[in-house]
């Protein structure tokens, strides 16, 4: 299992691209509805109709103010666990190895060998996830030799004293469980439908402020509205990136240096 896109089989760049241009255009666009709409009802709509109004206005943007602090934090959480994850695994991985000093000293020039390749292997399949089908490919050769360090160990283990067994096993079965949650960690995402509900309370409320501006004297309302759309569409991508730290501008690939020292280490 690996961490993926699931942004429909295309880059992510060329993804991200289009989501920018696409709510950036659609807020615009309901922007100048929104602002032709107002100045259409400004002389109907009396003083008493503009106070309820404004009241839903402020509920609707007070919710899209909710939407996007709380799925801005919830990617940041998942971003900082996602960093957490590698020097855990990093941590374990020189916790096992050290370990094999326990093991006879026969078994232990193969083992450390795997350890390297394991460790190397791992980082190919994380430094090359946008390349899809090559990174899948060592993804299932790490597992592969993670299967064979399990068996050497295990074996290295029948010519010891039981005790070793309580020492040698633990750390192992953490580098192992640690590469389930993390590819779980790089399959979970703010869930479509609160991204859906967010681009959608985007657009409405870029409909609401173009109604609002539309009452405005100054010549700078379209400054205004070109800024709010700027700001929604930046902050929304933001936390779109922040979901996915292994293809975009915010990266979590300078966690990867513990296990790049790891193998330093080990060689």
């Amino acid at each position: 299992m690996e961490e993926t896109t699931e942004l429909g089989g295309m880059s992510y760049n060329t993804s991200a691209e289009l989501l920018l241009l696409g709510l950036f255009a659609g807020m615009v666009i309901c922007l100048v509805i929104g602002q032709r709409l107002g100045r259409r009802d400004k002389v109907e709509t009396a003083d008493s109709t503009l106070l309820r109004l404004t009241a839903v206005e402020a509920a609707i943007f007070g919710l899209m103010g909710l939407m996007v602090a709380f799925t801005f934090s919830g990617a940041a959480d998942r971003y900082e666990f996602r960093r957490q994850l590698v020097v855990q695994e990093a941590n374990s991985i020189g916790t096992s190895y050290r370990s094999l000093d326990l093991l006879p000293p026969s078994r232990q020039p193969a083992l450390r060998e795997q350890y390297r390749r394991y460790v190397e292997v791992r980082l190919d399949a994380y430094r090359t996830l946008s390349a899809g089908d090559a990174s899948h490919a060592k993804f299932v050769l790490a597992t592969a030799i993670q299967r064979d360090i399990w068996t050497g160990t295990v074996a290295a283990l029948g010519e010891v004293v039981p005790e070793v067994m309580d020492i040698v096993l633990p750390p192992l079965n953490q580098m192992i469980e640690v590469t389930t949650t993390r590819a779980v960690a790089g399959l979970t995402h703010t869930p479509k439908l609160i991204m859906i509900m967010l681009l959608v309370l985007s657009l409405v409320c870029s409909l609401l402020a173009g109604y609002v501006l539309a009452g405005s004297q100054t010549r700078q309302v379209g400054l205004h509205l070109v800024a709010f759309a700027l700001v929604m569409t930046a902050t929304i991508y933001v936390i779109v990136d922040l979901d996915y730290p292994r293809f975009g501008i915010i990266r979590v690939d300078f966690a990867d240096k513990a296990l790049e020292d790891l193998v330093t280490r080990i060689k």
